[in-house]
C-alpha cells in the first residue's frame, strides 16, 4: 500500500493521547506517517512531540463539568476549530482520521466527516465519553474495550477490540504466589492521596506476613517515608518500569482508568479497584465493576476505601484460592492487537 497520512485526534488527557501514540506507532511501521491534531493545553501538547510525531493546533474547550461561560466558549469556538481542522486535513491530504475521544477529537471528526474522510474511532471505557457518544454515527468503526460500550455504538459498525497495551504487559508469565504474598499499591504516576492514606493506616493491622510496595507519587513521598517504618513495606516516588513491577506483585491496589484495567488484563493480574471520584461519567466506576463482574476484581468505592477496609479486601484476595482465580479471570479480558487492528481499519477504509 502507498504511503499514506493519517491524521490521529484526542487530547485532553493521558488516556486519550497514549493509546493514539501506539496506533501511530502502528502506521508508522507499515510505512504510513501520523499527524497529530490537539490543543497546546492538553497533554497531548507534551506526550505527542515526546513521541516523535507532528502535531497541528486547533483551540477548542471542554463542556463537561465544566462552568456556563467555559462551555459558551466552547461552542462559540467550535465552528472555527472545525474549519483549522479541515484546513490541516486539507493540506495533508488526509487518508483517514482515528479518535480516542476527547473534546479535541470532536472538531477533527466533525472536519472529517463534511470532507468524506473515514475516521475510525476507539473507546477505552465502559462507559464511553461525551464525544465518542456524539461522533459516533459519523464513525465507519467503533471499536472499544468493553462489551459494556457496544450499545452506545451502531451495532454493525462496533466491535470490541481492546485497547493498545505495552507488549512487555503480555510477555509477563503466570506467576506462583509468593510468600510472603507481594501487594502493589499504586494510584498513578502521581499517586493517589486516597491508597496512600488508606497503606499508611493498614500498617498496625496487619496480622499475616505481606510485602507491600506503595508508589506514593512525589508529592507525599517525602511525609510517607517518614510516617512509614516497616520492614515489609517499600516506598517509592515513582515507578519507572511498570511493567517489571507488576511481574514481582501477587495483588494491585490501584484505580480503575481504561489504561491501568487493560495493563490488569494483559498481565493477568488481580486487583482491589478503587475508582478515581470524580472521573468524567463516573467512568472509572464502570470500568472496575465491568472487571468485578468478570470476576477479575474486587471494587470499593473511594470514600469507604481506609486501612480497615484494605485489610479486609486484601484478606479476602488471600483466601481459598480467590487470588488465582482473579488472576485468571483477569487473563481472560486481555485483547491483544488492539493497535493492529485499528491501523488495518484505516489503511482499508483509505483503499475503499
Amino acid at each position: 500500500m502507498p504511503q499514506r497520512v493519517f491524521v490521529m485526534a484526542g487530547g485532553g488527557t493521558g488516556g486519550h493521547v497514549i493509546p493514539g501514540i501506539a496506533v501511530a506507532r502502528e502506521l508508522t511501521v507499515r510505512g504510513h506517517q501520523p499527524v497529530f491534531i490537539g490543543t497546546r493545553d492538553g497533554m497531548e501538547s507534551r506526550l505527542v512531540p515526546a513521541a516523535g510525531f507532528p502535531i497541528e493546533w486547533i483551540e477548542i474547550g471542554g463542556l463537561k463539568n465544566l462552568s456556563l461561560v467555559r462551555r459558551a466558549r466552547t461552542l462559540i469556538e467550535l465552528p472555527s476549530s472545525v474549519l483549522a481542522a479541515r484546513r490541516i486535513l486539507r493540506r495533508y491530504n488526509a487518508a483517514g482520521v482515528f479518535s480516542m475521544g476527547g473534546y479535541a477529537a470532536a472538531p477533527v471528526v466533525l472536519a472529517a466527516a463534511l470532507a468524506g474522510i473515514p475516521v475510525v474511532l476507539m473507546e477505552p471505557n465502559a462507559m464511553p465519553g461525551m464525544t465518542n457518544r456524539r461522533m459516533a454515527r459519523f464513525a465507519r468503526r467503533a471499536l472499544v474495550n468493553f462489551s459494556e460500550a457496544l450499545p452506545y455504538f451502531p451495532h454493525d459498525r462496533a466491535e470490541i477490540a481492546g485497547l493498545p497495551v505495552r507488549p512487555e504487559f503480555f510477555a509477563l508469565p503466570e506467576k506462583p504466589r509468593a510468600d510472603p504474598p507481594v501487594v502493589l499499591v499504586t494510584g498513578g504516576s502521581r499517586g493517589s492521596r486516597t491508597l496512600n492514606l488508606a497503606t499508611k493506616g493498614l500498617i498496625d493491622l496487619l496480622r499475616r506476613p505481606v510485602k507491600i510496595i506503595l508508589q506514593t507519587g512525589r508529592d507525599m513521598y517525602a511525609e510517607l517515608a517518614a510516617a512509614i517504618r516497616h520492614p515489609d513495606i517499600d516506598i517509592v516516588p515513582f515507578i519507572d518500569d511498570m511493567p517489571k513491577a507488576y511481574a514481582q506483585a501477587d495483588l494491585l491496589v490501584c484505580r480503575s482508568g481504561a489504561g491501568t484495567v487493560a495493563e490488569l488484563a494483559a498481565a493477568g493480574k488481580p486487583a482491589i479497584l478503587v475508582p478515581y471520584p470524580y472521573a468524567a461519567d463516573d467512568h472509572q466506576m464502570a470500568n472496575a465493576r465491568a472487571m468485578e463482574r468478570a470476576g477479575a476484581a474486587r471494587v470499593t468505592p473511594d470514600k469507604e476505601f481506609d486501612g480497615p477496609r484494605m485489610l479486609r479486601e486484601i484478606e479476602a484476595c488471600l483466601e481459598n484460592g480467590n487470588l488465582e482465580s482473579m488472576a485468571r479471570a483477569a487473563r481472560a479480558q486481555a485483547k491483544p492487537g488492539a493497535a493492529s487492528r485499528a491501523a488495518h481499519l484505516l489503511e482499508e477504509y483509505a483503499e475503499a
